[in-house]
């Protein structure tokens, strides 16, 4: 049991890096210039970019702010989970 929870921490942990690559892109092309070589440092800072933008644009947050909380939380959820079951 704790193994599948282990596997599925990465699972939502690999969500989370491919909704932060598509958060980066559309901060992108919005005008915010990215910088690559600290993407790692500054991946909170584009994400709240977005959903600035994006309530400016809409009034909400856009779909992928959404996505990539809950993607690191669940993430953070079954790891915790299965390292304590284990």
């Amino acid at each position: 049991m704790a193994n599948i929870l282990l596997i599925l921490a990465l699972v939502f942990v690999g969500l989370f890096v491919i909704f932060s690559i598509m958060i980066v892109h559309e901060v992108s092309k919005r005008g915010i210039k990215i910088n690559f070589f600290l993407l790692r440092l500054y991946i909170i800072k584009y994400i709240h970019e977005y959903k600035k933008i994006t309530k400016q644009e809409t009034g909400k947050a856009g779909p992928l702010y959404y996505l990539c909380i809950i993607s690191v939380n669940l993430a953070w959820i079954l790891a915790i989970a299965g390292l304590l079951i284990k």
